[in-house]
C-alpha cells in the first residue's frame, strides 16, 4: 500500500473515505480506515497518479471509474452447505421484498459442477444483504432429449411487459458446445415458471465467430419498444484447434433484437459489438450486464486481461452498441476485506464475477457477484452497496 507521509495525511484520509461512504458517522469513517489498512484498500495520497494497493497491484487513477467509488461492501450471502452458489441475480418484488435467482450445485462435483449438474435456486429476503430465506430449486436439469438436460445456470431475471422473464442457459452434452439462451417466464416471482421447449437464441453458422454457442444473457428493453438480448460466444475452430494451447476462443458479446419479447431475436448484422482479440494477449470479456441510469447503456463484466484477471470493469454507451473502453468497476476481494488464505482447490479464489445489478427507481442500488470461498469453502454470493451518484 502507498501512503504519502506529510503534515496533511488527515486530510489525504478525509478526502479518500467520503467516495466510500460520505454520510456516514464518525465511528463508521475510523472502522472503514482501520480495516483498509489491515486489507489492502487503496489510499489516494495527494499528487499521485495511481491506487496503490497492499498486494503490490497499481491501477491509475484514470481508469478507476466512478462506478468503482460508489461501492460498499455489505459481505457474503447465501453460503450454503453441501453447494457451491454461482451468479445471483436480484430483483424487488412489489411488496418491497428481495428475491434472487441463482445457480448451484452439489460440492461433491468441485467448481467444474456448473456445467454438468448445475440448477436454479430462488431465495427472498427482507433487504440485499439478507438473511435469504424459503430457497427452492425452480429449474432444474430436465435429462435427455432437451437442451438443458445437463445444466441450468447463469440466470438473469426481469420483469417484462408485466410478465418476470428469467434468461438462462441450458446444456444438454455437459460441455460448451451445446450451450442456450432461454427464456423461462411467470406472473409472480414465486412461480409456476413456464419452461420453453427451444432455446431463445442458437448460434451462428459454422465458422462464425458464435458458432461455439450462446452465454451468459444479459436482456433490456430498448426505449423504442424492441428486446434486447445481448450473449456471449466464441468460434468452436479456434477453440477445438487453437494455435497456442493456452488460448482456446476468444470470447466476445453480440446482439440480437426481437420486435416481441418471445422472438424472433435478429442477430445485429455489425456482431461482434465488442471484440478485445485485436488487441493481442488473448485479451477478453464475459459476465456482461447491461443497464441503463439517467438514459445511458452501461455494462458491467469481467476483466480478462485489458487489465487483469482481478477486476470487473465497466462501459458506457450513448446508444447501446458502440461502447466506450472501459474503466475498472470493481476490484479483488482482498481490496475490500480479508479472507483466509487460498485453499488448493479454489482456482478462482479472490475475485469476483458474474456481476448482477438490482435496480431501484431508475437507478442501481446493489450490486450482486460470485465468489469462491467462504463458510464452507466452495462460493457464494457477494453483496455490494451502490451509493447514488
Amino acid at each position: 500500500m502507498t501512503i504519502k507521509t506529510s503534515n496533511n495525511r488527515q486530510n489525504q484520509r478525509d478526502r479518500f473515505l467520503p467516495q466510500l461512504g460520505e454520510k456516514e458517522g464518525a465511528s463508521s469513517r475510523r472502522k472503514f480506515l482501520q480495516q483498509s489498512l489491515l486489507t489492502g484498500g487503496a489510499i489516494l495520497a495527494s499528487g499521485i497518479s495511481t491506487w496503490s494497493f497492499a498486494d503490490g497491484k497499481k491501477y491509475s487513477k484514470h481508469d478507476i471509474s466512478r462506478f468503482a467509488k460508489r461501492l460498499k461492501p455489505l459481505g457474503r450471502i447465501l453460503e450454503l452447505e453441501g453447494y457451491y452458489v454461482w451468479g445471483t441475480s436480484p430483483i424487488v418484488a412489489p411488496d418491497g421484498k428481495i428475491h434472487v435467482f441463482f445457480s448451484r450445485w452439489d460440492a461433491k462435483k468441485g467448481m467444474g459442477g456448473w456445467i454438468n449438474g448445475s440448477e436454479i435456486a430462488h431465495a427472498v429476503a427482507d433487504q440485499p444483504e439478507g438473511p435469504y430465506n424459503d430457497i427452492e430449486t425452480i429449474l432444474a436439469p430436465r435429462g435427455e432429449g432437451y437442451f438443458d438436460g445437463t445444466t441450468c445456470h447463469n440466470p438473469h431475471i426481469q420483469l417484462v411487459d408485466g410478465k418476470y422473464c428469467l434468461f438462462y442457459i441450458g446444456n444438454s452434452n455437459k460441455k460448451t458446445n451445446t450451450k442456450r439462451i432461454a427464456m423461462a417466464t411467470a406472473d409472480s416471482l414465486n412461480g409456476p415458471w413456464i419452461r420453453p421447449d427451444k432455446p431463445l437464441l442458437e448460434v451462428g453458422s459454422v465458422g462464425s465467430w458464435d458458432d461455439h454457442c450462446t452465454s451468459n444473457p444479459t436482456f433490456l428493453k430498448h426505449p423504442n419498444g424492441q428486446y434486447w438480448l445481448y450473449y456471449k460466444s466464441w468460434n468452436t475452430e479456434e477453440y477445438e484447434h487453437p494455435v497456442d494451447p493456452a488460448i482456446r476462443g476468444n470470447r466476445k458479446y453480440g446482439l440480437a433484437i426481437a420486435e416481441k419479447l418471445e422472438g424472433p431475436y435478429v442477430k445485429y448484422d455489425g456482431n461482434p459489438i465488442l471484440d478485445y482479440s485485436k488487441l493481442g494477449n488473448n485479451r477478453q470479456l464475459e459476465d456482461g450486464n447491461v443497464f441503463m441510469e439517467n438514459g445511458r447503456y452501461y455494462m458491467l463484466a469481467r476483466d480478462m486481461g485489458r487489465f487483469d484477471h482481478e477486476v470487473g470493469i465497466i462501459l458506457e454507451s450513448e446508444d447501446g452498441i458502440h461502447w466506450s473502453e472501459p474503466k475498472i468497476s470493481y476490484f479483488g476481494y482482498s481490496h475490500y476485506l480479508q479472507q483466509p488464505p487460498a485453499p488448493s482447490h479454489l482456482k478462482k479464489y479472490g475475485r469476483f464475477e458474474r456481476p448482477q445489478i438490482l435496480m431501484q427507481n431508475g437507478h442501481p442500488t446493489h450490486l450482486f457477484v460470485a465468489s469462491q470461498g467462504g463458510k464452507y469453502m466452495t462460493s457464494s454470493a457477494f453483496v455490494f452497496e451502490v451509493k447514488y451518484n
